[in-house]
This record gives C-alpha cells, structure tokens and sequence, in this order.
C-alpha cells in the first residue's frame, strides 16, 4: 500500500475514533484523551514543513468541525507541525534514523527516542489545545493536571496504537 493511501486511511480513521469514542470519554472533567495528533506525529521523515503545517491545520480544523472548537484544534496541530521538524532534528542521530522505513516509529527511531519525540509534542499540543480553550490562569493547577492527565491517558493510547500497528522489519 502506498504512504498516501495510508496517511489518507489514518486520517479518516483517526478523525472518526476521536469524534465518535474519545470525545464521549471525559473523567472528571480533567482527562480528555487525543490520539488524533498521531496523523501528524507519523507523517514521512522528509515532508517539507508547509506540507507539514496545511496537514496539520487540516486535521486540525477538520476535527474543529465535528467538535464545534472554532479552531483550537487547528491552533494545536499547526504548532506541533510547525515544531516537529525541529524535534526529529535534535533527536535524529548523525548519519539520520536506520532503516528502510520513511516514517518516525518504534522501529525508525528506537524506542526511546520515539517516546521522547511522542512525549514532547503531545506535551506541547495539550499544553496549547489545554491553555487556549481555558484562556485563563485563574486556576494553574486545575490546568496543569488537566494538561498532565490528558498528555499521560494520550501517552497511553498512543503506545497501544503503536504495539497494534507498527510493523516489524
């Protein structure tokens, strides 16, 4: 299967599980899962960063749509697009990541490289996504677990997708 009838098929099915299962999902009103950055996090290595930002507003503003967020998704993803060059650059070793496999993974990158790079740009996203939508700091700490329990439940959904769907070569 081709890289994008692949990133197409994770973008439609991203999309659809946040919308539909994980938007249902709130725990107290601290934790709201997101896995729909995933789409971003695991675009090819060496997309140019306009393609890169446009993909990341699309998903953004796609997901804005169906969730009625008037853009604070696009806002979030726009920013970890635009970081996420920069990201793989520190964390890319001298000769560039081994392997046959054009996208950032588990097998690509190593495993504790992956984590790294997952963490922090699920960290940024939420903390954008999480300090836009409260749009005040009258209550820091609610935020900072709010931001710290959803990046940890994302984390969590995010390793699972991994382990489901990486590929072993």
């Amino acid at each position: 299967m081709s890289v994008l009838l692949k990133n197409i098929i994770r973008f439609i099915l991203l999309i659809l599980f946040q919308v539909l299962v994980l938007d249902q999902i709130l725990i107290h009103q601290l934790v709201n899962p997101y896995l729909y950055m995933l789409f971003i996090l695991l675009l090819p290595f060496n997309l140019p960063r306009p393609a890169l930002q446009l993909l990341g507003f699309l998903l953004g503003i796609t997901l804005d749509m169906f969730t009625d967020t008037m853009g604070l998704h696009a806002a979030a993803c726009v920013f970890i697009a635009y970081l996420r060059p920069f990201i793989l650059n520190i964390l890319s070793p001298q000769g560039g990541f081994e392997g046959t496999q054009r996208t950032p993974s588990i097998t690509s990158m190593g495993t504790s490289q992956f984590a790294i790079y997952v963490s922090v740009l699920v960290l940024l996203h939420h903390i954008v996504y999480f300090c836009l939508s409260v749009f005040s700091f009258s209550d820091p700490l609610y935020l900072l677990i709010k931001i710290l329990l959803s990046t940890a439940t994302s984390l969590f959904l995010i390793l699972i997708y991994e382990l489901l769907f990486f590929s072993r070569k």
